[in-house]
């Protein structure tokens, strides 16, 4: 198989494509099957295209930008687990419970954690009720 980066004249659409072989691609162009997504020209030709070569480069900054994300996961985690020990979960009912919290009187001994969405922060916060988006790491994320 070969992959080749076509254009078109009429459109100047450019576009890959999979060939058996280049003599494939010759014989499908002499049988004017080879024509634009676009605009359905048959002025389809190949463009000039790079090798892909083995960046050694590359793959350490992949490894090193992998590291960090697992550094970071982790963190993440622990700071998940720091909130789940010391803050009540409400769910979906954070907005009110925050509220709640904010305008009684009667304050709770334990701050707490849940799911609003970024219109209800807003409210939240322009009420003068401080919030904080914490990212969240689920157990089966990679």
């Amino acid at each position: 198989m070969i992959k080749y980066n076509l254009i078109c004249k009429d459109c100047d659409k450019s576009f890959d494509s999979w060939f058996a072989s280049s003599r494939e691609y010759e014989k499908l162009k002499k049988l004017k099957h080879i024509n634009c997504y676009n605009c359905n020209s048959l002025q389809v030709d190949k463009s000039l295209m790079s090798p892909n070569i083995l960046n050694f480069k590359k793959k350490k900054q992949e490894k090193i930008n992998e590291k960090k994300f697992s550094d970071i996961k982790k963190t993440i985690k622990k700071y998940q687990k720091f909130i789940q020990n010391n803050f009540d979960y409400v769910g979906e009912n954070f907005a009110y419970e925050a509220r709640s919290i904010h305008y009684k009187s009667k304050k709770k001994s334990k701050g707490i954690y849940g799911n609003a969405s970024l219109e209800e922060l807003k409210e939240l916060n322009e009420e003068g009720i401080e919030t904080e988006i914490v990212p969240w790491v689920s157990e089966k994320d990679n």
